[in-house]
């Protein structure tokens, strides 16, 4: 069977749940070959073991920490000439879709972005997406070199399966333009205790109708109530009510979570494109002819600062 690589995610040998989806997709294409770069890559190979992986490439260089991610495209790229893969696979954070970008430039591949599923066609790679606000679904492949995908999180679900993941380590020959940008320091994130935002299985937005910083805590209560992650419509960003971190949108950052819950959010096209391959997704907004109703699978025309609180408290009571 084929080979298809699947660079790794991971934070100090702990991998972050998008790359044991990659996983199991690529198991429906081939046979699964992780890439794992950076500080603790080696420790990955167990997990990675356990979700399919057949083989892990390993290179734990300094560069891959002190410089940006040319050092991470030497690596995909030293990893696709050892393997000649099926395909390569990528998570759709905005760090892997430059990375994938890079690699297919470098190898004179097509490239599919924000793939929501990906299968074995008689063709070749089948990738499919989920456009236009979710009115279409396409389904594409690449007709000219290795297929590059990224794919989003949360687009498929983590399955276990043995797989050998014999460790090799892999030989990088760093190019010129690898320390062109270097990485001078970092400031750590402040946890919240909530998912991480486009890996959550439930995601809680609040926007224009939440009407100021301190009414956040509405939206804040339903979302800790449902272990969910928080976001934010850009118009809440862009007047200061919460972390631009936490905008979900075309200018922020893409989910696609099992349920989506948007709250005095009027659903304009902006905030559709970062959201709209969510499972299921409920909106709550006073204005029953708010755009996100066209999109919704439920919908609840009203006061948020009525229904939330009520939903809340109601999801508190079936916990206790």
């Amino acid at each position: 069977m084929a080979e298809v690589l699947v660079f790794v995610d991971h934070v100090d040998g702990a991998v972050r749940k998008p790359t044991l989806e990659l996983l199991t997709l690529a198991r429906r294409i081939g046979d699964p070959v992780a890439v794992a770069v950076g500080a603790g890559a080696s420790g990955t190979a167990g997990v990675l073991a356990e979700h399919g992986a057949v083989k892990v490439l390993v290179s734990e260089a300094a560069e891959y920490a002190d410089y940006l991610v040319v050092p991470k495209v030497d690596a995909l790229q030293a990893a696709h000439a050892a393997v000649s893969p099926a395909a390569v696979l990528v998570s759709s954070s905005a760090e892997g879709k430059e990375i994938a970008a890079r690699l297919a430039v470098r190898i004179g591949s097509g490239i599919i972005t924000d793939a929501v599923d990906v299968e074995a066609g008689a063709e070749g790679v089948v990738a499919t997406q989920s456009v236009f606000a979710a009115s279409f679904t396409t389904k594409s492949r690449i007709t000219h070199g290795t297929p590059v995908i990224t794919v989003k999180p949360n687009s498929a679900q983590v399955e276990q399966a043995a797989g050998a993941g014999a460790v090799e380590e892999l030989t990088v020959e760093f190019s010129a333009a690898a320390t062109g940008t270097k990485v001078l320091s970092r400031t750590p994130r402040e946890s919240t205790g909530r998912p991480e935002l486009t890996e959550a299985a439930i995601v809680v937005s609040g926007g224009r109708g939440v009407n100021g910083a301190e009414n956040f805590a509405v939206i804040e209560a339903l979302a800790d109530s449902l272990g969910a992650a928080v976001g934010a419509s850009r118009a809440a960003v862009d007047a200061g009510w919460y972390p631009h971190t936490n905008q979900v949108g075309q200018t922020g950052k893409s989910v696609s979570p099992q349920l989506y819950i948007a709250s005095g959010i009027s659903g304009a096209i902006q905030h559709r494109a970062g959201m709209q391959t969510s499972k299921t997704i409920v909106a709550v907004n006073k204005d029953a002819e708010a755009p996100i109703f066209d999109l919704v699978d439920y919908g609840v025309v009203g006061d948020l600062f009525d229904v939330v609180p009520q939903l809340t408290e109601e999801i508190n009571t079936r916990k206790g």
